[in-house]
């Protein structure tokens, strides 16, 4: 087996094993059922699969094992939150970001308050643009101040999305055009 080196760390990403998590099958059977009922168009349904791409990248730089420990700044869940960023989200007690499903709400409402200010602000909301935005603040990227750490956190995020993607991108279309038609 070879070992896959990240370019910008110089080491092994998970041992060089490829990830292999792929969309819930919750989450393909409700894109199958709004598809079908047409409620989606091709375009949303490409603008879900990229969120859930990049926050899954983000999931993974962050904590790809699951850590329950908290951060060296108090981070916390599958997304290392600070208290403060999941304070503007929610009234749950910090300790709830160790469960998945409610980390996992925060970071869809995190990542469309970075998507809403980047496009406000004239940015694309790329993967690249959002990890960045995730790991420097918002306001390091719109005034172009982001560290080179932070950009080699968001060029790892934009090659964990863009191989999410690859490896996604057959199944959900099939699984859109496998529904029956009305």
């Amino acid at each position: 087996m070879r070992l896959r080196v990240e370019p910008a760390l110089g080491r092994p990403v998970n041992g060089g094993v490829k990830p292999t998590l792929q969309p819930t099958p919750l989450f393909r059977v409700s894109l199958l059922f709004a598809t079908a009922a047409g409620f989606l168009s091709v375009p949303l349904q490409a603008q879900a699969a990229s969120r859930w791409e990049t926050l899954e990248a983000i999931h993974w730089i962050e904590n790809p094992h699951n850590s329950p420990r908290p951060g060296p700044h108090g981070e916390l869940g599958p997304y290392q939150f600070l208290e403060s960023t999941w304070r503007m989200y929610t009234d749950l007690p910090f300790e709830r970001a160790l469960d998945r499903t409610a980390s996992d709400e925060v970071a869809v409402r995190h990542y469309e308050w970075l998507k809403s200010a980047l496009v406000r602000n004239g940015v694309e909301p790329t993967p690249f643009n959002i990890g960045l935005a995730w790991n420097a603040g918002i306001g390091s990227v719109l005034r172009g101040k982001a560290p080179s750490a932070s950009r080699d956190y968001a060029t790892r995020v934009r090659n964990l999305s863009a191989e999410l993607h690859a490896r996604t991108e057959t199944p959900l279309l099939a699984a859109a055009d496998d529904a029956p038609s009305s």
